[in-house]
């Protein structure tokens, strides 16, 4: 089994959950999250306080899969891939285990 992580634009996320959907990945995890990355910043001080307008949303998935990760890498890519700096990160760990708590079932029919 295999955890994807994806940190993409949160402009990103509805499409990317259709195209998820039609490959037959029906569940995930999602979260919108902040960060730091290469991107220049712009700052604004308003009544005292800094503020940074550099800010892009982003929304991080975890997907567990014990096939087509290559597949989900590509729909992922090809999804969120706006050609400009900020589009995210993709990354991939092994998963020891999955235990499904209401039924107890282990491995990968715990994932179904």
């Amino acid at each position: 089994m295999k955890k994807i992580e994806a940190v993409i634009r949160t402009s990103k996320f509805l499409e990317l959950k259709e195209a998820l959907n039609k490959m037959g990945i029906q569940f995930f995890t999602y979260a919108d999250v902040k960060g730091v990355g290469h991107q220049a910043t712009e700052k604004a001080v308003y009544r005292g306080v800094q503020y940074d307008l550099g800010y892009i949303a982003r929304t991080k998935l975890d997907i567990i899969v014990s096939e087509k990760v290559e597949e989900v890498i590509k729909c992922i890519v090809d999804t969120c891939k706006t050609g400009e700096l900020g589009d995210g990160k993709i990354f991939v760990s092994n998963i020891e285990e999955c235990v499904r708590i209401r039924t107890g079932e282990r491995g990968v029919p715990a994932l179904q």
